[in-house]
């Protein structure tokens, strides 16, 4: 391996990427995963099926493309199976996954996803992307209210090493974090074993009441509030890799791991801005390599499920909240600068950019679509008609 895959900066972003997306719904998956009944061994089966997916996709699509292309679960999908599985049984359940990877691969694999994605201007993507990762750095400043101590030494260690040694400012971050909740008895490895997980096989049943009462609306708020933003932070840091193999192959992996408890795939949107950000490599062109490094954490999390879990939940909250906003620093500000840049779009970007903070969710849907929705239809009604 050359020493250019061995970059602290580039390792650490793929870590933080995949602690940050554990760590921040993890358990909703967990809830999804009992409300359809699942026994502790099916849990880990859903674990394994996640991380083996994940991990597949994000490094087959980010060396295919040379461009870095994250992959994750559906957290509003798995928020969505929460609460309502609950009187269905694991079969019927998987053939609601199955049909809805099926869909996505279909939208995908077909070009009708890249199609809706062109009419989007560039100052809506980057006040979407602005609005989703907001408050990621509202919530940095939040946690000084307990935790000064540990988040504090975090914000001065990040800005000294942006100063000094800006391109190892997360990973060095990340170890003084790491130091000060060991040394404050934070950490707690105790519960901490090596153990495999075991992938268990559920056939899919098809019910028509399953289908479009659990499989369409998994779909629809996948598409809506996954995939689009996931490929907004894409265009948005300059990455103009097409859209229909990357949402396609989400889709056939999800078909595939299904009834493995693979229950949805999408494009990241916010731990891919991690793997994306300046903090990752100075180099945009590098950049895919974080990802490939996020996709092989992601395998160890599928191969080491139960242990994994185990091992993110004895980090701090604070330690994981805090360097996500220091890592995501860079990308608001420059989703903000692209967001305003343009005078004449200044209007629907803000309308944009606040709907989506604002954490709005309609008929299942987050935020993030009805962002970009309102702010389509300001720049629709403001745009002025060519002279005649």
């Amino acid at each position: 391996m050359s020493k250019s895959w061995l970059s602290p900066s580039l390792l650490s972003a793929g870590l933080v990427a995949v602690l940050v997306g554990y760590s921040s719904s993890a358990p909703i998956v967990f809830e999804a995963a009992r409300a359809a009944g699942a026994s502790p061994a099916e849990v880990a089966s859903w674990l394994w099926a996640l991380g083996l997916g994940m991990g597949v996709t994000c490094i087959g699509l980010s060396l295919a493309t040379r461009t870095p292309v994250l992959t994750a679960w559906s957290t509003p999908g798995a928020a969505l199976l929460a609460t309502s599985l609950h009187g269905v049984t694991m079969a019927q359940a998987v053939g609601a996954f199955v049909f809805a990877g099926a869909a996505t691969a279909l939208v995908g694999f077909s070009g009708t996803f890249e199609r809706l994605m062109r009419r989007v201007p560039s100052s809506l993507a980057s006040a979407m992307l602005a609005g989703v990762l907001l408050q990621f750095g509202i919530d940095l400043f939040g946690l000084f209210n307990g935790h000064r101590a540990l988040v504090g030494s975090m914000l001065v260690a990040f800005v000294l090493a942006r100063r000094f040694v800006p391109r190892y400012a997360v990973p060095l971050t990340l170890a003084a974090g790491v130091a000060l909740s060991t040394a404050g008895g934070q950490l707690h490895l105790g519960t901490v074993a090596l153990r495999l997980a075991q992938p268990l096989w559920t056939w899919p049943q098809w019910s028509a009441s399953t289908l479009v009462g659990i499989g369409v609306p998994l779909f629809l708020v996948t598409m809506a509030s996954q995939n689009m933003p996931g490929l907004v932070v894409l265009r948005s840091n300059g990455y103009r890799v097409p859209a229909s193999p990357l949402v396609g192959s989400t889709g056939l992996a999800w078909v595939l791991l299904a009834p493995f408890g693979g229950f949805a795939y999408n494009l990241a949107a916010i731990t891919a801005a991690i793997c994306m950000s300046p903090n990752a490599h100075p180099d945009p062109a590098q950049r895919w390599r974080a990802s490939v490094w996020a996709g092989f954490f992601y395998l160890l999390t599928g191969v080491f499920g139960a242990t994994m879990a185990a091992l993110l939940a004895a980090f701090p909250a604070a330690l994981i909240g805090a360097i996500a906003g220091l890592a995501l620093l860079g990308t608001i500000a420059s989703s903000l600068h692209g967001a305003l840049a343009e005078p004449a779009e200044r209007d629907a970007a803000l309308i944009t950019f606040l709907l989506t903070a604002s954490g709005l969710t309609l008929f299942g849907l987050g935020s993030a679509f009805w962002g970009l929705l309102a702010g389509l239809a300001v720049s629709l009604l403001q745009r002025k008609t060519p002279a005649t």
